[in-house]
């Protein structure tokens, strides 16, 4: 899969694990695997890159005796989400262009 497309589909995969409320980083991986494997050290590059970008915020706070990083999606990690969903068509649309011949020969 083309890097910059997988990159895409991450970033809202992790929008979309956070959008209903707060979350932390082994959460977020749990939440995930039903639908993508995300090692952690991937997850953290990623929620790096959402932080920067501003679509999502962290707080640090204690549980359990240690620090623990708490993630909230904010109103632009919402509006990418509704972004993707719009896109989505547009690669679909594609998809059954290019997949339309092998329908014909099933």
């Amino acid at each position: 899969m083309d890097v910059q497309l997988k990159r895409g589909l991450l970033d809202v995969c992790v929008l979309a694990a956070i959008k209903n409320g707060e979350s932390y980083g082994y959460k977020i991986i749990k939440d995930l695997k039903p639908c993508i494997e995300l090692s952690e050290s991937t997850l953290y590059t990623v929620l790096k890159r959402l932080e920067a970008a501003e679509l999502l915020t962290v707080r640090t706070a204690e549980h359990g005796g240690r620090l623990r990083k708490y993630y909230r999606i904010t109103e632009a990690g919402i509006a990418r989400i509704g972004e993707f969903k719009k896109e989505w068509q547009e690669i679909m649309s594609i998809y059954r262009f290019v997949t339309k011949e092998d329908d014909v020969n099933d």
